[in-house]
């Protein structure tokens, strides 16, 4: 009976974690277009008993899948030690790749919840080399946050850009008069290779193939005189051309008209060189006279217009590209804000973009003296600060170069489902939840502190050189509701017109900077 329950439970399980309505899947295993493993957190899902006097024989039909599903139950729970145990129980029951992928990335999410950011590392680093799994899902989870702040992860990133990403590409064959031609040191051509096949490549050296003998020569690669479209990737993910077309797309919200306007441009633009194209001769033809001359100051008139008009639009044409380019720098600095890592006061680490909608940060930068007495100034205005959202986020310079001393002790930690992550689901989804809102509201308080420091340092001198500001001075940044910059000053805020200046968060004018 209790084999044929535990059956019956695996089957539930299995048809209850579809990620997708077109494309079933796995609960613990990656799907397209899904980011990271989902835990579940509906607790009914998976209803899992204790073991009886029988748990030697189910032990033996232990495998791979139950141990990992098993340990997501117990993760949830929060009893993430046990949980780590049924992940590396399913590592030794000969696991599939997918398996030994969905085990590996848990296990290091456990041990990310720890603080064990080398056991973490380590897993998966693993789990990239040998099955597969996408640095993006490491990049994007937000409850990654704090394995992301820590030294191991930068670690990581770096071998994974020098050694997985090793100068691989993928490009798309280009056929031109009978020839493939491609940057490759290890191209796999053989004579079912058809026009539009990818294959991995990298820049050194260059092959061409023949369509009618098959077979291969080398080329030097300054005779290839064909760009090849070429995507960098970064783990199975884009990172380059991926981050800049998202750019591109936020940038078109914020300027919707820029578009329209080059199109403008472009077309004045050649209106007016092709009238100049026929003034020109008319211009030599008056300057020569005769008895059929146009007239001299007409004419030389209408070609100063021409070639006016096309410096004008031309200027203008690289001006918008000017502001496109700082527009894009700018959005680029937002996007990198949104992911820096801040602690609350019940030890739950998330990233900024996690508190959009939800609260006004105000950085405050500086020497810790002066730091220091703008939160003593800050603490006579607490009550109505916090009707505004204020969180007030202390970046202290220099405070990157003193170590981190962890306080270690014995017994378990206190509260530790109280602030433990929820590992695989999208963050606005959760938001969207009223109690998943209501729970991160009561985790948030006046004061959160930053984790990473010398990043948050990288960005606030990044801000104040596009600011014209002299990097390491004390400078305030408050930040709207949806994440980006509502203005910066010099020194430490002014309170009380802070006070006068932002609406309380149940106002109209706050719902509408969400």
């Amino acid at each position: 009976m209790a084999a044929c329950a535990l059956n019956q439970r695996l089957l539930c399980f299995s048809n209850s974690y579809s990620r997708t309505a077109t494309k079933p899947c796995s609960p613990w295993l990656p799907c397209s277009k899904t980011i990271v493993f989902s835990i579940p957190r509906n607790k009914g899902r998976l209803s899992l008993t204790s073991w009886t006097s029988q748990s030697s024989s189910e032990a033996n039909t232990q495998t791979a899948e139950s141990c990992v599903s098993l340990g997501l139950s117990l993760f949830s729970k929060g009893r993430v030690k046990d949980a780590l145990v049924k992940f590396e129980t399913a590592l030794d029951l000969d696991p599939t790749p997918r398996e030994a992928q969905a085990a590996l990335y848990n296990k290091a999410c456990c041990h990310a919840y720890l603080r064990e950011g080398k056991k973490a590392a380590d897993c998966l680093r693993i789990a990239l080399a040998e099955y597969n799994l996408k640095f993006g899902t490491i990049l994007n989870d937000p409850d990654l946050a704090s394995f992301r702040a820590l030294p191991e992860f930068k670690e990581l990133q770096e071998e994974v850009s020098t050694s997985q990403l090793s100068f691989t590409y993928e490009a798309y064959l280009i056929t031109f008069s009978g020839l493939r031609f491609v940057h490759s040191a290890q191209v796999v051509l053989n004579s079912t290779t058809s026009c539009g096949q990818i294959v991995k490549i990298n820049m050194y050296t260059a092959y061409q193939y023949d369509l009618n003998l098959n077979f291969i020569k080398i080329i030097p690669p300054f005779f290839i005189q064909h760009e090849l479209s070429l995507k960098a990737r970064l783990g199975g993910e884009d990172i380059g051309y991926g981050f800049r077309r998202d750019l591109k797309l936020i940038s078109e919200v914020q300027a919707p008209f820029r578009g329209v306007r080059r199109f403008f441009y472009v077309a004045f633009s050649a209106a007016a060189g092709i009238s100049l194209l026929f003034t020109i001769p008319r211009l030599f033809r008056a300057i020569k006279g005769g008895g059929d001359a146009p007239d001299l100051w007409e004419t030389a008139g209408n070609a100063a217009i021409n070639l006016g008009g096309i410096i004008i639009l031309v200027a203008l044409f690289l001006w918008d590209n000017k502001k496109e380019e700082e527009q894009l720098a700018q959005i680029t600095r937002d996007e990198t804000l949104s992911r820096l890592p801040l602690r609350l006061s019940t030890n739950r680490v998330v990233e900024l973009v996690q508190l959009r909608d939800t609260v006004r940060p105000v950085i405050l930068a500086g020497e810790k003296e002066i730091v220091s007495l703008a939160m003593q100034k800050a603490e006579r205005f607490r009550t109505e600060l916090l009707r505004r959202g204020v969180l007030l986020v202390p970046v202290i310079w220099g405070e990157s170069k003193v170590p981190d001393v962890e306080k270690k002790g014995f017994g378990a930690r206190q509260k530790a489902a109280a602030s433990l992550p929820s590992i695989g689901e999208d963050f606005e989804k959760r938001t969207q939840s009223v109690i998943a809102k209501s729970k991160l509201k009561a985790e948030i308080r006046f004061r959160a502190k930053v984790v990473s420091p010398a990043e948050w340092e990288r960005w606030i001198r990044d801000q104040q050189k596009s600011e014209g500001v002299t990097p390491g001075e004390d400078v305030y940044i408050i930040l709207r509701l949806d994440g980006r910059v509502r203005r910066s000053g010099k020194g430490m805020p002014d309170w009380p017109q802070i006070v006068n200046e932002l609406p309380p968060m149940e106002a109209f004018l706050s719902k509408l900077e969400r």
